[in-house]
């Protein structure tokens, strides 16, 4: 059950990711720096949805920490995109907030699965 609240957050922060894409790349002509978010952001929730369906724990275990490293990367460019100002205050807090609960939701899921080896 906690694998599919992670998922449905994961989705629904990729989505906001893709949101951000566009305005980036559309209002900013900001194409680097947005294409980097896009691609980690958008990553986090696909790994998830990949260990799902794992095959074994350490399956499970490798595609969760994937996806941790992809969620602490987004965090990275979030954090940039609001240093350069190509994000303001409020919309790039809002973001580090959701992607932190995911980076601790996952630390979480992978600390366990580890103790069950």
């Amino acid at each position: 059950m906690k694998e599919s609240i992670l998922f449905e957050k994961s989705r629904n922060f990729a989505i906001e990711i893709i949101y951000l894409y566009k305005r980036l790349s559309e209002d900013k002509r900001e194409y680097v720096l947005s294409k980097q978010v896009l691609r980690s952001g958008t990553s986090i929730g696909a790994n998830i949805s990949e260990a799902r369906f794992a095959q074994s724990l350490n399956d499970f275990i490798s595609k969760m920490s994937i996806s941790l490293k992809e969620a602490n990367e987004t965090y990275y460019w979030i954090d940039l995109l609001m240093e350069t100002g190509y994000i303001d205050d409020e919309a790039g807090e809002h973001l580090r907030i959701k992607c932190l609960e995911l980076i601790r939701m996952l630390q979480a899921s992978v600390k366990t699965s580890k103790g069950k080896l």
